[in-house]
């Protein structure tokens, strides 16, 4: 029975999968969109979804006591100062007026080596890449 479980569990012991997830996550704030394969994406999407409402309410917020302390929540998980402050100020403050689903997944077809089916992972804003 799967009752309370919940999470995307990607064939992987759970200090590789965070691990995993912080790298996509911090590719993604660094450069807008990343390809992966459909079952990282997945779980990235849950992952970068709670960073990205922290973000907002970090952005949105006029204390700054409430928006330090979300910054550093947020910089536990990419571990890189600038790229925290570029996450709030730059991308999280575009989205302050949406209520959720920040990322997009796109299929776009399967791997030549092992088949496996691919993604394109997309903060919705940045249609660039």
């Amino acid at each position: 029975m799967r009752h309370r479980v919940k999470r995307h569990r990607i064939n992987r012991p759970r200090d590789h999968r965070t691990a995993l997830l912080r790298n996509q996550a911090r590719e993604l704030v660094e450069h807008g969109s990343i390809m992966t394969t459909v079952s990282k994406a997945k779980a990235l999407k849950i992952f970068f979804d709670k960073l990205m409402s922290k973000a907002v309410k970090a952005a949105s917020t006029d204390d700054k006591i409430k928006s330090m302390n979300l910054r550093r929540q947020i910089n536990r998980h990419l571990g890189d100062r600038r790229l925290t402050n570029k996450f709030v100020d730059e991308i999280a403050s575009g989205h302050v007026d949406r209520k959720g689903g920040y990322t997009r997944i796109i299929r776009v077809g399967y791997r030549r080596g092992d088949g496996a089916e691919m993604a394109l992972v997309q903060i919705v804003g940045s249609e660039e890449g």
